[in-house]
């Protein structure tokens, strides 16, 4: 009889191995146990084993030796993009200049109902939608889609989408990004996200909704992005403010970053 290889178990013992590896307690240059003891211990077959174990070397915190077995080897790959929350406009096209992008899709769109009222736009305005994959060394780790206003879109050309930071386009065609809202959660990779993203279909995803407004409060830009999770993480830095008694925590202005370390970490790093 031959072995079939059980997806969400695969998943299952990848997960479980690669927590092990990233927190520690299966250190740079430890051996796993082999196939047949990893599939006895986890009931498992071995061709299902083996999947993991592939999932694990194509991120590359895994290498296997033919004949020696498979060893820990870190991650090799970009650590997560740290988003900065209290400076998040500040910081955008910055970030945005870091990473390379792939445009999948540009046009010019009836607005949705929703999108329609989260920018405040006027009956049968018109936006411009885009779709964009963003990359760090290579390897993509967010998916964009993207709705401004048309009288905002017609400032830039897709070709100008392609190749430069959207915040950064809007300012140079007169529009200012004055305040924005952000709401954040957490879904599941659709299989059109899941392949953007080199991800299996159902893999966990940071979910994010921004809405930019100029400071006449006309909505500017309306984001919703999907980031993996093992390549985006929010921070904020906070500070413990108030009187005896009524102490608490108020989001604090970052500490600045020297030159060079900046663009160290812009370059590992990638950016939303």
């Amino acid at each position: 009889m031959t072995s079939v290889i059980e997806p969400h178990k695969a998943r299952r013992l990848y997960l479980l191995l690669r927590d092990q590896i990233t927190s520690g307690r299966l250190p740079p240059g430890a051996r796993l146990p082999g196939e047949p003891a990893l599939a006895a211990e986890h009931g498992l077959a071995r061709v299902t084993v083996r999947r993991a174990l592939d999932l694990l070397a194509g991120e590359g915190l895994v290498r296997r030796r033919a004949g020696s077995g498979t060893f820990v080897q870190g991650s090799a790959g970009p650590r997560p993009v740290v988003g900065d929350l209290p400076n998040l406009l500040l910081g955008l096209i910055a970030m945005g200049r870091a990473t390379g992008v792939r445009l999948l899709s540009f046009e010019y769109v009836a607005a949705p109902a929703a999108i329609a009222e989260a920018l405040l736009l006027e009956p049968g305005e018109r936006v411009q939608r885009s779709v964009r994959v963003r990359l760090i060394d290579g390897q993509p780790f967010s998916y964009l889609t993207t709705h401004v206003p048309e009288r905002v879109g017609l400032s830039y050309s897709e070709a100008d989408l392609a190749a430069t930071p959207l915040l950064e386009l809007m300012e140079r065609s007169g529009v200012t990004a004055d305040r924005a809202t952000q709401a954040i959660g957490a879904t599941l990779a659709g299989p059109e996200v899941a392949q953007a993203l080199d991800l299996e279909v159902g893999s966990a995803l940071i979910d994010l909704t921004r809405v930019v407004f100029d400071p006449s409060g006309r909505g500017v830009e309306h984001l919703h992005a999907l980031y993996r999770p093992d390549r985006y993480a929010f921070q904020m830095d906070l500070l413990r403010t108030g009187d005896a008694g009524e102490r608490r925590w108020t989001p604090a202005i970052p500490r600045p970053v020297k030159p060079e370390t900046r663009s160290r970490s812009a370059h590992r790093r990638p950016a939303p």
